[in-house]
């Protein structure tokens, strides 16, 4: 059972947020560090305060069904995840406009090509001799590559 770490962590412009962070074992049974940044300060003013707002990511976490076993999972199945988790319509931090695009993205460029991929095969030289045959600006591909390591985070 992991209790994780809660940090207050300043930044250059904008109130301090605190910080949650765990490690997890990977695809290859490598600990892997996990972070995510649970609110401002301003939100949680003090450290009790911001550790009630994480029991509902400890419960996930010390879950059996969070920790992946030696079976790899699809991009198909990440992209799903990533979906229903970031992309939720109750889930605000990102945008409106930035959910929108980053669905456009998935369903016409990457789940097209990725989809029945083991994502413990692809390897970063396939993504990006692949974004290189897009047709599209370097910024969008920045974007597609972006979008897909966020997507990694999310598991």
């Amino acid at each position: 059972m992991q209790r994780g770490s809660l940090a207050m962590i300043g930044r250059k412009e904008g109130p301090a947020v605190w910080q949650f962070r765990w490690s997890e074992k990977d695809l290859h049974g490598a600990r892997a560090q996990r972070k995510r940044v649970i609110g401002s300060v301003e939100r949680y003013p003090n450290e009790a305060a911001a550790r009630s707002a994480i029991t509902v990511l400890l419960a996930e976490i010390n879950s059996d069904k969070m920790r992946m076993g030696p079976c790899s999972i699809t991009v198909a199945q990440l992209c799903d995840h990533f979906q229903q988790r970031e992309l939720a319509k109750d889930n605000t931090w990102r945008s409106y406009a930035t959910k929108k695009t980053y669905q456009a993205y998935l369903t016409r460029w990457v789940l097209p090509h990725w989809r029945q991929y083991e994502l413990a095969g692809v390897r970063t030289i396939q993504v990006e001799s692949w974004l290189r045959t897009l047709p599209l600006t370097k910024s969008s591909c920045a974007k597609i590559r972006s979008q897909n390591t966020n997507g990694l985070d999310a598991r």
